[in-house]
């Protein structure tokens, strides 16, 4: 097990991971915001899928997830359809425009990484590449955390 110094370390690393995001959310098209961009990698990774999944992916709420749905329906790049199995529920899917947004997001990030990292060998980008993956494959269910939150206590009152 690695010394506490080392887990206070990652925690600073990883909340300074914000400046990666920002540099992602940077290279998006005007268009596609960062949540439409999670929207539409979402349904290219995992298919045809319903809005209540999505919304889970995304660890969002479903008034959220609304929202971005609508936006990327809006724009042709997602198309909805009633559930076949409960009519009340729909079935979301990328269309050919969509596949085209995905694809040139893909690129735009893919070119982000090359710029950014192109002082760094194929091993060092390979290493990290596992590494998160490990990191993420850790976390297992994120909904289910391994450990308790601390307490917090309520502020003491004093009389004066």
């Amino acid at each position: 097990m690695a010394a506490q110094s080392l887990y206070e370390e990652l925690g600073r690393q990883l909340s300074a991971i914000g400046a990666v995001k920002r540099g992602l959310a940077r290279i998006l098209p005007p268009e596609c915001p960062s949540g439409s961009a999670a929207v539409l990698t979402l349904l290219e990774r995992h298919g045809e899928i319903r809005i209540s999944r999505l919304a889970e992916l995304l660890a969002v709420d479903m008034s959220v997830t609304s929202r971005h749905v609508a936006h990327v329906a809006e724009r042709g790049w997602i198309e909805r359809s009633a559930d076949p199995a409960d009519k009340r529920s729909r079935i979301l899917r990328l269309t050919p425009a969509g596949r085209a947004m995905v694809d040139d997001l893909g690129l735009r990030t893919t070119e982000m990484f090359a710029h950014t990292l192109g002082d760094w060998t194929d091993e060092e980008v390979g290493r990290l590449n596992a590494m998160l993956a490990r990191l993420r494959d850790s976390f297992g269910d994120c909904r289910a955390p391994h450990v308790r939150a601390p307490e917090t206590r309520p502020p003491t009152r004093t009389s004066a």
